[in-house]
C-alpha cells in the first residue's frame, strides 16, 4: 500500500471514461442488491444468544434508507471468525436515539462478550457514538464504512433529527472528532470509498486520528459488498479479538487499496 496525498483525499476522485462506467455499473448493482436484501431482518434484532463469556461478537449497523438485511453478506463472511449481531433502525431518529436502541439490543448479550461495532454510512456514526457515550466496557473497537464523520452537505434540509446530526459542523460530529483524539480512545478503522458521491472525499469519511483505508473505483454502497473490505474487517476483528485498547496513533494514516 502507498500513502495517499492530501490533495488526492480532498474530493471525489475523477476517473477516465471507461473506469467511470465500470464503477457506476458496480454501484448500480450494489443499490439493486441493497433493495433486494432490505426485506430481511426487519422486525427484531438478530442476536447470538449462545455467545459465551470472552467470545467475540461483531455488531453490524446499516445506514440510511436500508435495513439490517443489507448486512447479510458481510455478516456471513464475519461469521467464520466470530458471532454476529444486527438490528434495523427506523428512518428519522437522531444518532443518540439510535444508540439507545442499540444499547437496548446489546443488553441481551452476555456481560463479558467482546463487542466489535461495524457500521456502514450512518451506522458508523451510531457505532462510534455508542462506544464513546454509553460506557459499555465490552466494546473493544469500532469500524466505519463510508461514514460521514465530516458531515453530508445540506443534510439539515431533510428536516429529520438524524440529518441535523450529520450536517457538516454539527455539534455531535465535532464532539466525536474531538473525543477520538483523546488518550485511551477506542481503536477505530475508517474504510472509505474513493468515488463516493454521497460523502465525497476520503477525509470526509474518516474519524480524526485513526487509520484510514481507501478503496479505489468504489462508490458508497459498493463498499459494503466489496470483497477486499470484508477481508479487512475480518482481519481487524481477529487482530483485536484478544488485544486491549491502544492509544490513538498520530498522525492519521491515509492508505489506499493495493
Amino acid at each position: 500500500m502507498s500513502s495517499l496525498s492530501l490533495a488526492r483525499a480532498s474530493g471525489t476522485t475523477s476517473l477516465p471514461g471507461l473506469a467511470t462506467v465500470r464503477m457506476a455499473s458496480r454501484e448500480l448493482f450494489a443499490c439493486a442488491r441493497h433493495a433486494w436484501l432490505m426485506r430481511h431482518d426487519v422486525l427484531a434484532p438478530v442476536l447470538p444468544r449462545d455467545a459465551a463469556r470472552g467470545e467475540n461478537v461483531v455488531v453490524c449497523l446499516h445506514g440510511v434508507m436500508a435495513t439490517a438485511g443489507v448486512l447479510r453478506p458481510l455478516r456471513t463472511r464475519l461469521a467464520r471468525s466470530a458471532h454476529t449481531a444486527t438490528l434495523s433502525f427506523p428512518l428519522g431518529p437522531g444518532v443518540s436515539a439510535l444508540a439507545e436502541r442499540l444499547g437496548d439490543a446489546l443488553a441481551h448479550l452476555h456481560d463479558d462478550v467482546r463487542l466489535h461495532l461495524v457500521g456502514h454510512s450512518l451506522g458508523g456514526i451510531v457505532a462510534r457514538y455508542y462506544a464513546e457515550h454509553h460506557g459499555d466496557a465490552r466494546v473493544v473497537q469500532t469500524i466505519s464504512l463510508a461514514s460521514p464523520f465530516a458531515g453530508v452537505p445540506n443534510a439539515r434540509l431533510l428536516g429529520l433529527p438524524f440529518a441535523r446530526d450529520i450536517d457538516p459542523g454539527s455539534a455531535l460530529l465535532r464532539a466525536l472528532g474531538q473525543s477520538s483524539l483523546a488518550a485511551g480512545s477506542l481503536p477505530h478503522l475508517s474504510i472509505v470509498a474513493a468515488n463516493d458521491a454521497l460523502v465525497p472525499g476520503a477525509e470526509a469519511q474518516a474519524l480524526p486520528g485513526w487509520e484510514v483505508r481507501v478503496v479505489d473505483e468504489c462508490g458508497h454502497n459498493t463498499l459494503l459488498y466489496h470483497e477486499g473490505v470484508m477481508r479487512w474487517v475480518e482481519a481487524r476483528v481477529l487482530e483485536h479479538a484478544h488485544a486491549q485498547a491502544a492509544p490513538a496513533p498520530a498522525p492519521q494514516a491515509l492508505l489506499r487499496s493495493a
